[in-house]
């Protein structure tokens, strides 16, 4: 099953788009960037985070899965 829009999703777009997201919840990811390395598959690079970050991307999903 493909997941939905990935072929039409710009990396660099989905990138901005996530990274603003983010800030907005106070949440800064400093390795988030375009994967480079296989530019045809149209990846996003998360890169490793703290364990204090980690903890806080689950709860602002948590809280922003419930609007």
């Amino acid at each position: 099953m493909t997941p939905r829009n990935q072929q039409h999703t710009d990396p660099s777009a989905a990138t901005d788009s996530l990274r603003a997201a983010l800030a907005a919840a106070g949440i800064v990811l400093p390795s988030l960037a375009v994967d480079t390395a296989s530019p045809h598959l149209g990846l996003v690079e998360l890169g490793r985070v703290r364990a204090d970050v980690a903890a806080q991307l689950a709860e602002a999903l948590r809280v922003g899965g419930r609007a």
